[in-house]
């Protein structure tokens, strides 16, 4: 099926490595539950917008650079490191005069942040792109290998499974 081998063996082990927990998880855990389940959805969706990028830089070979060059590999993944040591840091050094207001009931939480940060989590995260480097070319016939069709079909799949 457009250059796809075993797909019924792609689709079960993604959907097992999408409940696997990782990173993602807990960055969309703890959104969830420090600002709300609109928020919890709002990053997995982030996360997800992420992971297209990763998805279509695998697919027209930008992600061969990270997997070749330790310096790019490290750039991304030091950015990644910096940008959760921001995060955490904001968290830990908020002053009390900058807590939830409520308002009506419900948290004020700037959900364009909240997507936005579930995107750079994502992007940021070096280990994101060589998976699927190294995770959707097995599922990809030999004789289609120049075809970028098989590869996009297969990341979306993943990616739809994942949010789901």
């Amino acid at each position: 099926m457009y250059g796809i081998i075993n797909f019924e063996s792609f689709l079960l082990a993604g959907i097992l490595l999408n409940l696997t927990p990782g990173t993602d998880t807990m960055y969309i855990l703890g959104q969830s539950v420090s600002q709300g389940k609109k928020a919890g959805i709002l990053s997995a969706l982030g996360i997800s917008t992420g992971a297209m990028f990763h998805v279509l830089f695998s697919t027209l070979g930008l992600s061969v650079i990270l997997s070749k060059s330790a310096l790019a590999f490290d750039i991304v993944k030091y950015l990644g490191a910096l940008y959760m040591i921001f995060l955490g840091a904001k968290i830990l050094f908020k002053r009390n005069d900058e807590k939830f207001e409520l308002q009506d009931g419900f948290y004020t939480v700037s959900y364009k942040k909240v997507y936005f940060s579930g995107i750079l989590t994502n992007l940021l995260n070096p280990k994101v792109a060589l998976f699927f480097l190294a995770f959707l070319p097995q599922f990809v016939d030999s004789n289609h290998a120049n075809n970028v069709f098989p590869l996009l079909i297969l990341g979306i799949t993943f990616l739809i499974t994942g949010t789901i």
